[in-house]
């Protein structure tokens, strides 16, 4: 297929036979490679010409080496504290300092004057301020704001001088002292030959410097455009139209090169797909059907979904070269850098540093992150599953190094220094930074290569902090380091090593500047990602860089267009593929530059794809029963079956199979706020403790008053011991402490309110006392045992109750059960338990229902209703009594339901209606 590099190599090879002083300069290095596989391709023999990047190029003119950009940070702030009586701390300076660097950079590039930009731009400032009252309220805020925008004129002269006295300096300084720097240059190259290919938008400096070299005679300049895009209303060729009208050199010199391939034959589809996981998903099935891959682009507009791409290539790319970079901060090794900082942070804002203790989530999350969980293991032993599951056994919401101490032992003694270490409190940050170094010394030992080149890339990173910190001392605490390297790893990237000829290229739009391919594949043509949204990161205001001629969103919006359609001219198949999803706001439309081609072509195909919907019947969650399971429940019949087990049964049959057949237990966590359970395990502790030594006996109320004594004491000591570690003196432990307290004081003096009444008489029968039975059911041959626990039994005027406890709120709704063939229902299930508990006392007790006897709850949430006991009327006249008949009925409605748990032909099913 034909190409701008091939084409214009033919041409250039018309005129030179020998390459020996020749200087090729491209827009990127990308290109140059491409360049020299051509020339290559092209000459049997003699020298390749230089070849360089137009950044290279200007800083060789200039004579000024690019410094890194952190590195000029910490220099900008030390001229900013020269200059500034109140500077900001660095981790703020640090926020605001690569807008203003940015503006600089834009300022020096096309050569604008700055003195004049920064007096126009405060005398704006002050203008705002400007009152015919002659008073302006200023807030703090704004006056900050305002300040700041006048020493910014007093920031870039400073930082100018600087730069220059060293002979280092960002990309824009570098461009304008290479206009300073280019008669010197020139006439020290006269036996050069330049070849500038491929340039589109130009900043001044740039500019200024070709046109310098066009006039030394000794240059020439291809420009990369097709007559479809010179026409009058076209975006994309506006800065190459305007050199072509405006420059002096074209006034004599004939324009290179015009092409005319984008109105040649194409194959362009446009396909909408929802959501950018389809997208990739359908460019992926378009590779796979492509035959060869040699010569084929797939181009992220959005660069953030090269991970997902990564994944989603299909099996017949055997060969990819990545030109983006992999973003730090989304490596696994980031992860652990950023626990790490977590331990300590979290120390510091718990206020636990004193004492060297780290909160228990961030403990366990350091020893979970992979490399470390696998660093952590002694003959395929995992030390981090003991720390984690003695952490929630022991309910320990805070640990220190002497709890991990006895674990790490275990370990070799390189790995039990370094990881102590790292607990140990620190003193500066310098050693802060040394410990992580030597985590990743020791980490490298064993990982792969892929892990390797993460790590060392972190090294690096780190070794750079340090010596940075060691020359400037800028990081005062943990929290400004924090800050620095998320923001620092939010920029850099891991760069991809391959071979950039063969298979797949894999781009983001700039890296595609001067290449063609015969198969382009463009994702995310969406408004807001290609071109991008018109928001810029700049303290210059928009009607200023206008004034000064500086680039705003609409030249950004035609270089993007350009490299859109240039990459299309020579394409023969293009697939262009955009979200049809728009966002939140409603925007992220089709691209402009789609309706735009659509207007210049007839020849499009317009696709809508959406993923194949595959509808599978949902089925059940179902486990058939066999003599394996039967076996299991034989032995639960043994032990007893107690009364929330069948409930748990009647509310999910899986819950049941997997608590009572297989036994899973829930998970042990560390329980930093009390739980429901533990609220009520604390209250029916602390009653039965309270109401023991009373068993046998009527209550008076003096005896209520003298529990009401012991109240908070019982309390406090039950939770030391449900709570385990746990501290309720503050935040809303401390409030469910006082709720608990509560719950029982207030029960208290219901207790003591009615017996205050001489007429009422209550005796304590028991507290908390277990309670079994065996029931015959027909078709098995061995008996149920039902047991339970009930939490009080007492007498009430001449009426026994049978009295469960509840710290959830409870109805008398719940407890009406007219029909007990309904009883299966979830509203009767607290029924179900309270009966089940009145007819284990009486088969334990040998009960003779000569006395009346009654069965319900007291409701912590609902005491003011009292003892609400089981309802059996079907009208507004209650029926509370429990009759043997009753009891009778109700106990083959039980059977029933065991015949069915035990019935190999019906199987555990999962409710289709159920709510969690």
């Amino acid at each position: 297929m034909h190409s701008f590099i091939s084409e214009t190599l033919d041409t250039i090879l018309k005129t030179t036979k020998s390459f020996e002083n020749v200087v090729f300069v491209l827009p990127s290095q990308r290109a140059g490679i491409f360049v020299k596989q051509r020339l290559k391709e092209k000459i049997s023999s003699g020298f390749l010409p230089e070849i360089q990047n137009i950044g290279d190029f200007i800083e060789q003119v200039s004579e000024v080496n690019k410094i890194d950009s952190i590195e000029l940070l910490f220099h900008f702030y030390t001229l900013y504290k020269s200059v500034e009586k109140n500077p900001d701390p660095f981790d703020k300076f640090s926020s605001w300092a690569f807008t203003v660097l940015q503006d600089f950079n834009e300022i020096d590039q096309n050569l604008t004057n700055s003195k004049d930009l920064f007096i126009y731009l405060r005398d704006i400032q002050r203008l705002k301020k400007w009152s015919v009252t002659g008073t302006f309220k200023e807030t703090a805020l704004v006056k900050d704001h305002f300040s700041f925008i006048e020493k910014l004129g007093d920031l870039y002269p400073k930082l100018y001088a600087f730069l220059k006295e060293n002979k280092i300096g960002y990309q824009g300084f570098i461009y304008r002292e290479a206009t300073l720097q280019i008669d010197a240059f020139i006439e020290n190259n006269q036996h050069k030959k330049f070849f500038f290919l491929g340039f589109n938008a130009l900043n001044k400096a740039e500019e200024f410097l070709l046109q310098k070299m066009l006039s030394a005679k000794n240059t020439d300049i291809y420009w990369d455009i097709d007559q479809a895009f010179l026409a009058k209303n076209q975006q994309t060729g506006r800065f190459i139209k305007r050199y072509q009208s405006t420059w002096k050199y074209y006034e004599k010199n004939d324009f290179k090169t015009i092409g005319n391939t984008f109105s040649e034959e194409k194959n362009i589809e446009v396909i909408g797909l929802s959501k950018n996981i389809s997208q990739i998903k359908y460019a992926g099935e378009i590779l796979s059907k492509l035959p060869k891959l040699h010569n084929t682009a797939m181009v992220l507009s959005d660069e953030t979904l090269l991970p997902i791409t990564l994944n989603s290539l299909p099996k017949n790319v055997a060969a990819v070269n990545i030109t983006m970079g992999y973003p730090l901060k989304d490596i696994p090794s980031s992860n652990l850098i950023f626990s790490i900082f977590k331990l300590f942070l979290s120390q510091e804002k718990l206020q636990k540093r004193a004492e060297n203790l780290f909160y228990h989530k961030d403990v366990i999350r350091f020893v979970k992150e992979p490399a470390i969980y696998e660093l952590l293991q002694v003959e395929k032993h995992a030390i981090a599953d003991e720390i984690t599951a003695a952490i929630a056994i022991e309910n320990n919401t805070f640990v220190g190094v002497a709890y991990l101490n006895p674990f790490l032992k275990k370990l070799d003694a390189e790995t039990q220094k370094t990881i102590t270490t790292l607990f140990n409190p620190f003193s500066t940050i310098d050693d802060f930074i040394t410990r992580i170094l030597q985590l990743i010394h020791l980490l490298k030992e064993d990982a792969n290569q892929l892990d390797k080149e993460f790590l060392f890339r972190f090294y690096t990173i780190f070794i750079q902090l340090q010596n940075l910190h060691a020359n400037f001392h800028y990081f005062q605490d943990l929290k400004t380091l924090h800050l620095f390297f998320k923001q620092l790893i939010g920029t850099e990237s891991l760069s991809f090593q391959g071979e950039p000829l063969k298979g797949l290229q894999l781009m983001g739009m700039l890296e595609t500047r001067v290449l063609d391919f015969e198969n382009v594949i463009i994702t995310s043509v969406n408004e807001g990602v290609l071109p991008a949204n018109s928001q810029q990161q700049s303290f210059i205001p928009f009607d200023i860089k206008v004034e000064f001629d500086l680039p705003t969103y609409r030249e950004k919006d035609a270089i993007f267009s350009y490299h859109f359609f240039r990459l299309l001219q020579r394409a023969k198949n293009i697939y262009l593929l955009y979200n049809t999803e728009p966002d939140v706001f409603g925007s992220g439309e089709k691209s402009r530059f789609v309706t735009q081609l659509e207007m210049m072509r007839d020849d499009i195909q317009q696709k809508i794809i959406s993923p194949k919907v595959v509808t599978e019947k949902t089925a059940l969650k179902e486990i058939p029963k066999n003599e394996t399971i039967l076996a299991s429940l034989k032995n639960l019949a043994e032990k007893g079956i107690s009364p929330s087990a069948l409930t748990s049964y009647l509310y999910n049959p899986m819950r049941f199979y997997k608590q009572k057949v297989l036994k899973i237990k829930e998970l042990e966590d560390v329980e930093e706020t009390v739980a429901f359970n533990t609220l009520g395990t604390v209250v029916h502790e602390t009653l039965d403790e309270l109401y023991t030594p009373f068993v046998g006996r009527y209550l008076t109320a003096k005896d209520i008053s003298e529990m009401l004594t012991k109240t908070s004491r019982l309390v406090t000591k039950h939770f030391k011991v449900w709570f385990k570690n746990g501290d309720v003196q503050t935040g809303k432990n401390r409030l469910i402490f006082e709720v608990s307290n509560r719950f029982v004081e207030n029960f208290l003096q219901q207790e003591k309110t009615l017996l205050q009444d001489p007429t009422n008489r209550l005796k304590i029968i028991a507290t908390e006392e277990n309670l079994a039975a065996t029931i015959s059911v027909k078709g098995l041959d061995f008996p149920i045992k039902i047991h339970g626990q009930v939490d009080r039994v007492d007498e009430l005027n001449g009426i026994t109750r049978i009295i469960d406890y509840k710290t959830g709120m409870v109805a008398d709704t719940n407890l009406k059960v007219p029909d007990f063939t309904k009883i299966r229902e979830e509203k009767h299930h607290k029924a179900i338990q309270v009966l089940l508990y009145a007819y284990l006392f009486t088969k334990s007790k040998n009960y003779n229902f000569n006395a009346p006897l009654e069965a319900g709850i007291i409701s912590f949430k609902n005491l003011k209703s009292g003892f609400l006991s089981t309802n059996f009327s079907a009208s507004r006249v209650k029926e509370h009594s429990i009759t043997e008949e009753k009891l009778a009925e109700f106990i083959e409605e039980i059977k029933l339901m065991i015949q069915e748990i035990y019935d190999i032909n019906i199987p555990f099913i999962e409710p289709s209606d159920l709510k969690y």
